[in-house]
């Protein structure tokens, strides 16, 4: 079976993208919902988040208090890396157990979405990359229109933060162009056929 990772930055509709490869039956892991999903229910990492933040980590109910998280986490680089070396593992771990899975099911392939795919050394665990590729100004203006709440600044901030879109596509063994100039799903489709045929 073929892991493969599809990343793309801020903006350029991997999650769209991934839709498109659903509807065609491949199953698809979503990195960052399932890390969320992790730091409520992971014993383990919840042990770890609480020894590494405090125990305000978690309200008296038991649940994540993810604004005091992300306040405390994104106050300096050096607690937002404490953070990723905490989740990224969890991640990984969780993944090999869910890829194990499809495997025995028969897929083909799986997709592993992830906006951090090289960042956080994810892209090891895997056989090829797509890079879901638009041109920053293209996914500034969709991630206003998603989130009313950010600014440009914002989008910029969370941009600078993240790999530059020029070396994910060089680093990718597929490129998906979703910059409003060419249509997804004859890409998708194309791109599912010559995988299958692997």
């Amino acid at each position: 079976m073929m892991r493969i990772g599809i990343t793309g930055g801020i903006g350029s509709g991997k999650s769209i993208v991934c839709r498109l490869f659903q509807v065609l039956g491949t199953p698809i892991y979503d990195s960052d919902a399932r890390a969320k999903w992790l730091m409520g229910h992971d014993a383990q990492l919840r042990d770890q988040l609480t020894a590494a933040f405090g125990p305000q980590t978690f309200n008296e109910g038991g649940q994540l208090d993810r604004v005091y998280l992300a306040r405390v986490a994104f106050a300096e680089p050096a607690q937002l890396a404490r953070l990723n070396t905490l989740v990224h593992p969890a991640v990984g771990r969780d993944f090999e157990v869910w890829s194990t899975a499809q495997q025995t099911a028969g897929y083909s392939y799986i997709l592993k979405e992830a906006a951090l795919l090289y960042e956080s050394g994810a892209y090891r665990q895997l056989d090829q990359i797509i890079t879901v590729f638009a041109p920053q100004e293209v996914r500034q203006a969709r991630v206003l229109r998603r989130d009313p709440h950010r600014t440009p600044d914002d989008i910029l901030a969370i941009i600078g933060k993240q790999m530059s879109e020029e070396e994910k596509v060089q680093r990718a063994n597929h490129v998906i162009h979703n910059d409003d100039q060419h249509l997804l799903i004859p890409q998708v489709l194309a791109l599912h056929g010559e995988i299958v045929k692997w």
